[in-house]
Parts: structure tokens; C-alpha cells; sequence
């Protein structure tokens, strides 16, 4: 499972310019669910999210987390960050989970942030979506279960 996090100041997705998720403070999460990956990648990266001390305090240092600072995560799906884009042009995308299999662990992740104590807000699985957002820094980390 891979997931890229942004610091935001605001973000919001739309699907045929109708918001239908919306933060102000907070991480924007794009999520890539890989074929193989299980509920315990999940919990590793939704603990590892809820936890990371990407937001500053008093100081400007890079101490606190998102929970602490009484953010928001908005969720978005991405299969293509399972992509394999070393042969040729096009990238491949055999490595992604299947659709059922991907939108389970995307709602199962999104659970387990919520079970983390943070607000979250998401697009629609499968959707084209608009993703538009203020990056706080900009601040952006790409985490990978497969490397804990």
C-alpha cells in the first residue's frame, strides 16, 4: 500500500464540478492499494499518518501531528501510484488491486484513521476526480508498507 501525504492548508475533490469532500487544515492522502496488501498495511499506515510529526509548532519545527494540531485527512484513490513505469512508455498497472479489493482497503484505511481520532473526508472510489488543494510548506512524503 502506498500513500502520498500532503500538508494542506485547504483541499477539496470534485467529480463534474460538485465538491463531494472538503478539508481546511490538514493532510491530503493519496492512496494506492497494491495487489497482495492486507488490513495489517492498513493499520501500519493509517498509525504511521495519524502520528508523523509533519506540522509545526510554536517554533516553525516539524513537532507535531496532524491530530494535534486538530486537523483533517481527505482520501483519495489512486491506483496508478501502483504503477510500473520502468518498461516502456505506458505504464502498467498489474500491480494494482482489483476494484473490490482496492475500494474494501480504501475504506477499510480510511476507518482506521477515523479509529485514530482524525476527521476524514474522501472522493469517490473509481471516480474521475478534481483534486484541488493549498499545499502547507510545501510539505509531501511518500510512505510504502512494503518498507516499515
Amino acid at each position: 500500500m502506498i500513500a502520498v501525504i500532503q500538508r494542506s492548508k485547504n483541499a477539496c475533490v470534485s467529480i463534474n464540478e460538485e465538491i463531494v469532500g472538503k478539508i481546511d487544515n490538514g493532510l491530503v492522502i493519496l492512496l494506492g492499494v497494491c495487489k497482495g496488501d492486507k488490513e495489517t498495511d492498513a493499520d501500519f499506515l493509517a498509525a504511521k499518518v495519524s502520528g508523523m510529526r509533519i506540522f509545526s509548532d510554536n517554533n516553525g519545527k516539524m513537532n507535531l501531528s496532524v491530530n494535534e494540531v486538530s486537523g483533517s485527512a481527505l482520501v483519495i484513490s489512486q491506483f496508478t501510484l501502483c504503477g510500473d513505469w520502468r518498461k516502456g512508455r505506458r505504464p502498467s498497472f498489474i500491480n494494482a488491486a482489483p476494484p473490490e479489493e482496492g475500494e474494501r482497503l480504501y475504506k477499510y484505511f480510511m476507518n482506521c484513521l477515523k479509529k485514530n481520532g482524525l476527521p476524514v473526508q474522501s472522493g469517490i472510489f473509481g471516480a474521475m476526480m478534481d483534486v484541488h488543494l493549498i499545499n502547507d510548506g510545501p510539505v509531501t512524503f511518500v510512505l510504502d508498507s512494503k518498507l516499515k
